[in-house]
């Protein structure tokens, strides 16, 4: 294995902050956030207390998040995609991303043997959960 990584960073339109103490709620670990307003670059009043990046680490997941106006980030598609043996966290993550958002997939057995859903979280981000053979009819 290379020493290269690749790192979830997501984006959001002033509310980083909520969705990042969400996640945090749901996965665990620590919540670091750096505002605006707290490092050296010029920024106006209005943005001072948004968030210039978040880091969660140290739980079940690592992200990173920042609140950004850039509207060309939003047009690629990208789903964040939870996988492992722990049919009882991953259906508890499922469930709790679920709240307030839009499943798309109901967690279920699949073809290949897993169970799978997909949902929209009420931040519009996509999630996939895959519970590696667990077999019961729904991961439940």
């Amino acid at each position: 294995m290379s020493d290269i990584l690749l790192d979830a960073y997501l984006f959001f339109d002033g509310n980083c902050r909520e969705a990042m103490e969400f996640y945090e709620g749901i996965f665990g670990g620590e919540l670091a956030l750096q505002t605006y307003g707290d490092v050296p670059v010029e920024t106006d009043e209005a943005n001072k207390n948004k968030i210039m990046h978040a880091r969660l680490e140290g739980g079940d997941i690592k992200l990173f998040a920042s609140d950004t106006t850039e509207k060309e980030l939003g047009q690629g598609k990208i789903e964040l995609c939870l996988g492992g043996t722990d049919k009882d966290g991953l259906t508890k993550a499922f469930e709790a991303l679920s709240v307030d958002g839009k499943v798309r997939t109901p967690l279920k057995t699949e073809f290949w043997g897993d169970t799978f859903g997909s949902l929209i979280d009420q931040y519009g981000v996509n999630w996939m959960v895959n519970i590696a053979g667990a077999t019961d009819g729904g991961g439940k």
